[in-house]
C-alpha cells in the first residue's frame, strides 16, 4: 500500500513538474509609445481591448521635470508620449506595435499633422531588449510588404525616465470631448492616416 501511494505521489509530481506554467501570471506589461499629440494617443489604445491604463507624458530627453510649456517650446530633447499598462494575456506587446504604427504618420520627421516641432515626431521607446527586437522586427515587417510609399522615418529607442504629464492632460479627450473632438479633426489627424494606410488605418482600435 504505502509503495504504490509513494507511486501515485511521484507520478503526480512528474506530472505537475512537466505541465506549462506561465510565471508571469497576472503580470502587467508596458509599452512607451511617442506618436504626436499624446491626448489623441491616449484615445486611441484606451479603446484597445486588452489595455489596462495610458499615461501622458514626456520622455526622451535631457531635462528633468519637463512641463508641458518647456517641451513644446522645443529644446528639452523630450517628445510627448504615452506609457500604455496591459494585460499579456488580452493584448501582446506585437500588436501594440500592429496598432501603433497604423495610428500615426510614421513617414513625418517634422511631427504629425498639424503639430509640428522635435517634441511631435514619432517614436517608440522599448524597455528591454525583448521590445526592441519586437519593434524593429515589426518596422521591417512593414518595410518588407511595402505598406507605405515613403520610407520610415520613427526612430526605435532604449526607453528612458518617463515623466508624467500635468493632470490636465490625463484622459484630456473624456474630460473635454468638444475641445478635443474639434482639435483632432481640424489637425487632420483622422483623415491623414487614412490617406497613407488605407483599409489598415487604425486596425485594432475599437471604434
Amino acid at each position: 500500500m504505502l509503495k504504490s501511494l509513494t507511486k501515485i505521489v511521484g507520478l503526480f509530481i512528474l506530472i505537475v513538474n512537466l505541465m506549462p506554467i506561465n510565471v508571469n501570471a497576472g503580470d502587467k506589461g508596458t509599452a512607451i509609445f511617442a506618436g504626436g499629440c499624446f491626448w489623441c494617443v491616449e484615445s486611441d489604445f484606451d479603446k484597445v481591448p486588452g489595455v489596462l491604463e495610458t499615461i501622458s507624458g514626456y520622455t526622451g530627453g535631457h531635462k528633468d521635470n519637463p512641463t508641458y510649456k518647456n517641451v513644446t517650446a522645443g529644446g528639452t530633447g523630450h517628445y510627448e508620449a504615452v506609457k500604455i499598462v496591459y494585460d499579456p494575456e488580452k493584448v501582446s506587446y506585437e500588436k501594440l506595435l500592429h496598432i501603433y504604427w497604423r495610428s500615426v504618420d510614421p513617414t513625418n520627421d517634422g511631427g504629425q499633422f498639424c503639430d509640428r516641432g522635435q517634441s511631435y515626431k514619432t517614436a517608440i521607446f522599448a524597455k528591454n531588449d525583448e521590445q526592441l527586437k519586437l519593434a524593429k522586427t515589426s518596422k521591417e515587417m512593414i518595410k518588407e510588404a511595402k505598406l507605405l510609399k515613403l520610407p520610415i522615418v520613427t526612430p526605435i529607442l532604449k526607453a528612458g525616465k518617463f515623466y508624467p504629464a500635468e493632470t490636465y492632460h490625463q484622459n484630456f479627450y473624456k474630460k473635454s470631448p468638444a475641445r478635443y473632438n474639434f482639435y483632432r479633426y481640424r489637425c487632420g489627424r483622422n483623415a491623414h492616416v487614412k490617406t497613407i494606410w488605407g483599409k489598415e488605418a487604425y486596425s485594432g482600435i475599437k471604434k
